[in-house]
């Protein structure tokens, strides 16, 4: 489920990109409950490349984040996840006053985090 409101969803991203992300987030949150359990995380290969949009619908902003992030041999102490720099990048654009990001990877189009 999303961490962001209905109410401040609305007011960062007009109607229609409104309701196309909650039936998205309904949709997961319905999926999850149905099974009883939370869907498994996809598991992305290193080097997967991760896009992120978000927008503030009344100044007409928007902003596009991209990144890949690979880590190879290091010990589990110094590892660096992809979910780590998604959950940082966000929180950046969300303390500049951007709505939070979901991250998506690909080749598989799944959400990050």
């Amino acid at each position: 489920m999303s961490k962001i409101s209905r109410r401040s969803l609305l007011g960062y991203s007009g109607t229609a990109a409104a309701g196309a992300v909650l039936a998205s987030s309904a949709a997961s949150a319905s999926a999850s409950t149905v099974s009883g359990e939370a869907a498994a995380p996809v598991d992305f290969p290193p080097g997967t490349e991760f896009t992120g949009n978000t927008s503030i619908g009344p100044i007409d902003a928007a902003m596009t984040l991209t990144f890949t992030l690979r880590v190879d041999q290091a010990p589990a102490a110094n590892d660096v996840t992809p979910l780590e720099v998604a959950e940082a990048l966000s929180a950046l654009a969300e303390a500049r006053g951007w709505p939070p990001i979901t991250f998506y990877g690909a080749p598989a189009p799944a959400p990050l985090n």
